[in-house]
């Protein structure tokens, strides 16, 4: 079950960074960095809350990426 999750994150996150092409650089960092951040909290924390707030600070971080 580890190893599903594991890959359809990978393929989600593959798939939702291709949609990036058209947006300007600060919310191509953003979404990246929510991403990230998302899978972060929830290999940190598995939980829900987790991993919503791992997206939160991995987007507000990944804005300020110049």
């Amino acid at each position: 079950m580890k190893l599903v999750f594991k890959l359809t994150s990978i393929l989600s996150l593959a798939l939702s960074l291709s949609a990036c092409h058209s947006l300007n650089k600060t919310q191509r960092n953003t979404a990246i960095g929510a991403a990230v951040g998302g899978v972060a909290g929830h290999m940190i924390g598995k939980s829900t809350g987790a991993t919503l707030g791992g997206a939160a600070l991995g987007g507000l971080i990944g804005s300020q990426v110049k």
